[in-house]
């Protein structure tokens, strides 16, 4: 089935806002009318909101990518009720995979999610620019061949040293692409350069808004830096949470982030459900409570060391029926640095039985909020 460009089909879901910055959907994905954000503004493409957990990758007992396990994940992601999903997008799936494990992941996913509600923003960034452009080129092929919601999201090259490097490398990737782009301005584990100015971020909003004014804010003074964001609206559209989601709550509430990416698929009805009471203004009531689950999840870190993204998280996904397993492929340790391996380094995220314990005894509480 043929897919028609983003922009055209993005019509469906773009918002009406009214003079009290209401938005309302009537996109037929959604097969409903739904009322949003009624206490801000909203700007740009509405799918482009919300938590977008980013997908674990799973994997066989070989170390090879289990790409069937990565697609029912991302309809378990859809199924919980997210707007959307990431990948691969995390440290391990960004530096740990080979490019053409990505490019067949990122088809498992679009064959998996044609016709689902959720959008998929696939990673689109490399080493260098070469790199960068064999992924956008190959997003687009995918958004052609299936019928699924498809955006970008593209943290700073490898290669990158200046605020000039960024520019050039983001308009470079405009070339080749016909949606929406989530610029993540940190540029992960190995990365070395700087993160986009908020000047160059307004500056690439302005020059092509169809594209760019979507925001992964995680690099420097991040709280400042998202409040100057925030106050270049419309020009910029929608400035996502990140970090964990330690401080999604405050930096919606006070700055007026509009949605979270972490890796944090296992929550995804928890994230949705979150969201649901942020765009309604806390109707329920029930809102603090709901991020209090969230944050009783997220500090198992303190008693799991080093497993902060995979380990106790990998446990619940397999709970849920999701995973096989809790392989990984991990980083090499060398002088207190991770380093990215010359060989795939594969291992399993043990967990003690106490811990185990803990786990159980923390999801407990989280039955009540479970849509699956």
């Amino acid at each position: 089935m043929k897919r028609r460009p983003f922009f055209k089909t993005a019509l469906t879901s773009i918002a009406v806002i009214g003079v009290n910055g209401v938005g309302t959907v009537f996109g037929n994905h959604l097969g409903r009318k739904e009322q949003i954000s009624p206490l801000k503004k909203t700007y740009g493409d509405l799918r482009i909101r919300g938590p977008f957990p980013i997908l674990s990758t799973p994997y066989l007992e070989s170390g090879a990518v289990d790409y069937e396990v990565l697609a029912k994940e991302a309809e378990f992601v859809s199924r919980c009720g997210s707007p959307g999903m990431i990948w691969p997008q995390s440290g391990d799936s960004c530096d740990l995979l080979t490019l053409e494990e990505k490019l067949n992941g990122m088809e498992a996913i679009a064959k998996k999610m044609t016709g689902a509600k959720s959008t998929v923003a696939f990673g689109c960034q490399g080493k260098n620019t070469e790199e960068m452009v064999v992924t956008a080129k190959h997003i687009e092929n995918l958004a052609a061949k299936y019928d699924a919601h498809i955006a970008i999201i593209s943290r700073p090259p490898d290669d990158g040293k200046t605020q000039a490097d960024l520019k050039n490398y983001y308009l470079e990737l405009e070339k080749h692409v016909n949606r929406p782009v989530i610029i993540q301005t940190s540029g992960g584990t190995t990365y070395k350069g700087p993160g986009p100015s908020v000047d160059l971020l307004v500056e690439l909003a302005r020059h092509n808004p169809n594209v760019f004014g979507y925001i992964k804010e995680e690099f420097g003074n991040v709280n400042e830096r998202m409040a100057l964001q925030v106050a270049a609206k419309p020009v910029i559209h929608t400035v996502f949470s990140a970090w964990g989601g330690w401080q999604w709550l405050y930096q919606s509430r006070q700055i007026g982030t509009e949605g979270l990416i972490t890796e944090r698929p296992a929550y995804a009805d928890l994230l949705a459900m979150i969201w649901e009471q942020m765009e309604n203004g806390n109707a329920n009531g029930t809102l603090d409570n709901l991020f209090s689950k969230l944050l009783l999840m997220l500090n198992m870190k303190e008693f799991v060391p080093g497993q902060d993204l995979r380990g106790p998280h990998l446990y619940i996904l397999q709970k849920r029926g999701v995973f096989k397993n809790r392989l990984s492929r991990v980083y090499e340790k060398k002088n207190g640095k991770q380093i990215i391996p010359d060989r795939m380094i594969l291992e399993n995220q043990e967990l003690s039985q106490l811990q185990i314990d803990e786990i159980e005894s923390r999801f407990a509480s989280l039955k009540q909020y479970l849509r699956i």
